[in-house]
């Protein structure tokens, strides 16, 4: 893989607004989202995976509903335009992030080494899949924002607190245990995606502007010697500190693990208006991250974002990739039905929430703050 500086879109949504009527406009003219976004500089898709994501009658958790099936359909167009393809295991049959990493239904009982075993031969699987049908990821995530562990309880950590921005007290055997199990989890997955091909492996947290939880958590892993070749971060200014934090971090640990750094996640709002009436982007959350909620002032965040990125010595600072910026908030889409409400114990108002921080208006026309993709 050639190194070019990412500039990338995580569009796991696109197949389920599609499917609703969702369509993508540049100026007037309706356009496939991929050539949309290639005409507009952008060279990475991100797809998250996840094992089965259906309740046992069949019914879809949404979300986008990211099987394998419909991961690959994505992956073939981003390859068809000429695009990287980053593949997001989140070991689960839904989301998971640092506040639920639930083990696949069928996986429930395994634990300790047939946990591990699943992991590898899950991993395999997929990526001979992925092979078969042409669309071999250039990036592999193992892993999704597993900063606190991954396949719960077996893999799950001490809790970090980033209101404390600190771990939950916990006795050192228990703090190494819980290490030790996760590690393993971890190598299952990266020993499987090195023997499929020559991928470059990301291991991925939340809270990308908070030092203490990346040092940390990568010594641990450093310590027990789990093989990877990026720290990828999600940092959203709303709830993740400052640029200079996010520059400090970047800066700190690349040159303390030796790794190349991939802001893996990150989103700004184009406006406070919401369709939903629930929007997560608010003008108080516009205020903590101090840059105008409009168009213009998405794009001078995101442009400050890339500079920051490119800032961190000898190359390391790889790009970013933007969560997301395609879910329009048609009728219909949801970020779950109810049956993925219930698989994650995450019951709350359906609907997407998300669509104040797209880089499309709600009626899918691109918006200007794109073009900062072209510099």
């Amino acid at each position: 893989m050639t190194h070019l500086f990412v500039k990338g879109a995580d569009i796991s949504m696109l197949k389920e607004v599609e499917e609703f009527g969702g369509r993508y406009y540049l100026g007037e003219e309706q356009k496939d989202l991929f050539e949309i976004l290639q005409i507009k500089g952008l060279n990475t898709v991100r797809l998250r995976l996840w094992v089965n994501p259906y309740d046992e009658e069949g019914k879809p958790y949404m979300g986008g509903t990211n099987d394998l099936e419909t991961t690959i359909e994505l992956a073939k167009r981003a390859k068809a335009h000429g695009m990287q393809f980053m593949l997001d295991f989140h070991y689960s049959d839904f989301w998971a992030d640092p506040k639920k990493q639930d083990k696949p239904k069928a996986w429930q009982s395994y634990t300790g080494d047939r946990l591990e075993e699943e992991v590898y031969r899950y991993t395999r699987e997929v990526l001979e899949v992925c092979r078969l049908c042409d669309v071999m990821p250039d990036l592999v995530q193992i892993g999704n924002e597993t900063t606190n562990g991954m396949l719960w309880p077996e893999g799950k950590t001490p809790n970090y607190v980033p209101e404390k921005q600190s771990f939950e007290e916990t006795e050192a055997a228990e703090w190494d245990k819980s290490f030790d199990s996760l590690a393993a989890l971890l190598k299952a997955g990266v020993r499987a995606t090195r023997e499929a091909g020559p991928m470059k492996i990301i291991l991925h947290l939340d809270a990308g502007g908070q030092n203490v939880l990346y040092r940390t958590w990568f010594d641990e892993m450093s310590k027990r010697n789990v093989d990877y070749d990026i720290i990828g971060l999600s940092y959203y200014p709303i709830w993740h500190g400052g640029l200079d934090d996010l520059q400090f971090n970047l800066e700190d640990i690349s040159a303390r693990f030796n790794k190349e750094v991939l802001v893996v996640e990150t989103a700004y709002g184009h406006t406070t208006e919401s369709l939903s009436g629930a929007d997560i982007f608010t003008e108080e959350m516009s205020r903590i991250a101090g840059y105008p909620p409009t168009v213009e002032g998405q794009g001078q965040f995101l442009q400050d974002l890339m500079e920051t990125v490119r800032k961190v010595p000898d190359g390391k600072g790889l790009g970013i990739v933007y969560w997301e910026p395609a879910w329009l908030p048609v009728e219909g889409t949801s970020w779950a039905s109810l049956a993925g409400m219930k698989y994650g114990n995450d019951v709350s108002e359906m609907g997407n929430h998300w669509a104040n921080q797209g880089l499309f208006d709600f009626e899918g026309k691109a918006l200007a703050s794109l073009d900062v993709f072209l510099k």
